[in-house]
């Protein structure tokens, strides 16, 4: 599907520069040698087949500073920085120093670099729309094609709006979205008309991005294939990956019986859980998602491969493998969830662990040569649990939210399901299922999500950012499930009130934008 030498570099750093000048590096060249120009691109079926396949190369890897590649916005360093926001990797190198330890200001590449990268990409999603929309009304593409085209880029654009939001902005949960949220853009920024509406554009509410985001999805939903074939059903988006995406996007919003709604499209009502649209389903194993990363699970994965894999630093493998494997072991598996009592002895996942002795690794990403192990951006077990979580939500200990909760647990522990029984009230079954989520998709990027859409939670709350293991406490010995040893903790919680909670608009933004330039995060 790569065809990195012939897409679209359409991005803007951070969506407001004008295309052709020279002040934002190649991001902004209107023509490169190996790319059609914007007026170009849409003018046959296939260059419009091209550009859309470049708004993926966007989501896959962007420009870093410097000009680097890295994998931003969705590939190996997006996935990490949701990690090292979170207590259950450990930061081993300085490269992820900052985001681990909440020392982050408007100028700290990695942040600053997350918002240019997914308002790059936001750009050419509406580059892509405007493109396609012209290109059916001349007669090069069919209506049809043009609407499924529209579905992609409206799809990446609510993936890509919804992770600014995750960073960016408080949670839905803060006075039900009030609080300031991100830029909606709408359009294409690729003129000296367009940058003065962006310009002139503020902060739109949580509430106002996440309905958009939804307009975004339910027009995926509607336009987009049910089923590709061969690996583009997992990496070009289609209708189910545009509703399992709603299904945590709702979830974020505390919208429980929406998730119910929209999961109960993919989701069949009984055991074994299948889905009718896309023949999603859980693989028979804990480690199968990862030993094929096209797998029947994956609903939307960020393609990588030996051609085309977002440079070492955007690869899974190199940037968490084990540095004896042939990775470069930036970040390690924390004894806080190594040793988490949910996380028993003979569950299967930590068999998804090394050891070298000194620490524990990640294998689920695990091609350190040609680094072609796919980013997991939503996987059918993430479904599952979402809506078990909203079942348990509106119904207590419910039945069926027990039984979504034991399909994903029950393929690690197969004697380790649930009973009712086991649970005294709705909110115990609740704890389990964040547990459960914490150890199914640690590595994964996932964990920070959670602690940003529970923080105001009664229950279930991390009061903030956690406090977090150091490298140098997380010794060897200091893994061991049996014992549980006392923890030291040295990196300290940032309370929920405290404003490192959020990440700064980036001090290039605000120079650029006179608007965002008053609405900066407080405490920046």
């Amino acid at each position: 599907m790569k065809l990195k030498n012939n897409i679209l570099k359409f991005g803007l750093a951070a969506g407001l520069c004008v295309l052709a000048t020279t002040s934002c590096q190649d991001l902004t060249d209107l023509q490169p040698a190996d790319s059609f120009s914007e007026a170009s691109a849409f003018t046959s079926a296939k260059r419009a087949e091209l550009a859309v396949i470049g708004m993926y190369n966007a989501a896959q890897s962007g420009s870093y500073a410097g000009g680097a590649v890295r994998g931003y916005p969705f590939g190996a360093a997006s996935i990490q920085q949701g990690d090292m926001r979170g207590e259950d990797m450990v930061n081993q190198a300085l490269f992820f120093a900052i985001t681990n330890e909440a020392t982050y200001t408007p100028t700290t590449a990695n942040n600053v670099w997350m918002w240019n990268t997914l308002f790059a990409l936001i750009n050419q999603t509406n580059i892509t729309i405007e493109g396609v929309q012209k290109a059916a009304k001349d007669g090069l593409i069919t209506n049809e094609a043009a609407l499924a085209y529209e579905g992609e880029a409206k799809f990446l654009r609510a993936l890509a709006n919804h992770e600014l939001l995750l960073n960016f902005a408080r949670p839905y949960a803060d006075n039900k979205g009030a609080s300031a949220g991100v830029p909606i853009r709408d359009f294409a920024v690729n003129s000296p008309a367009t940058v003065e509406k962006a310009v002139s554009t503020g902060r739109n509410t949580v509430a106002e991005v996440y309905a958009f985001i939804l307009k975004d999805l339910d027009f995926a939903e509607t336009n987009l294939p049910a089923l590709r074939t061969g690996n583009l059903k997992i990496v070009r988006a289609s209708k189910g990956a545009a509703i399992g995406l709603k299904t945590r996007v709702k979830l974020h919003m505390q919208d429980w019986s929406g998730v119910v709604t929209e999961a109960n499209k993919i989701v069949s009502t009984a055991a074994p859980f299948t889905s009718p649209i896309g023949a999603y389903k859980l693989t028979a194993t804990a480690d199968g998602p990862f030993k094929n990363t096209y797998s029947e699970e994956a609903l939307f994965s960020i393609e990588n491969n030996a051609q085309d894999n977002g440079s070492v630093n955007g690869a899974l493998a190199a940037m968490a493998g084990n540095p004896a494997l042939g990775g470069r072991g930036l970040i390690v598996v924390s004894p806080i969830i190594f040793n988490h009592p949910a996380f028993k002895a003979e569950d299967a996942r930590r068999n998804l662990m090394v050891n070298n002795g000194r620490s524990y690794y990640t294998t689920k990403y695990t091609d350190y040569t040609n680094r072609s192990d796919n980013a997991p951006i939503l996987r059918y077990a993430e479904v599952l649990l979402n809506l078990a979580e909203a079942e348990a939500r509106i119904g207590g200990v419910s039945a069926r939210a027990i039984s979504l909760l034991n399909a994903v647990r029950g393929r690690a522990i197969a004697t380790g399901t649930y009973a009712a029984a086991d649970f005294a009230a709705g909110k115990d079954l609740i704890g389990a299922i964040l547990n459960e989520r914490r150890i199914e998709f640690m590595a994964e990027g996932r964990r920070w999500a959670d602690i940003h859409r529970l923080a105001l939670d009664a229950d279930f709350t991390t009061n903030g950012i956690p406090s977090k293991m150091a490298f140098g406490n997380a010794t060897f010995a200091t893994y061991n499930f049996v014992t549980n040893p006392t923890l030291v903790r040295n990196i300290p919680t940032v309370p929920y009130a405290d404003y490192k909670f959020l990440w700064p608009i980036p001090a290039d933004e605000l120079a650029r934008n006179p608007t965002l330039a008053t609405q900066q995060n407080p405490g920046y």
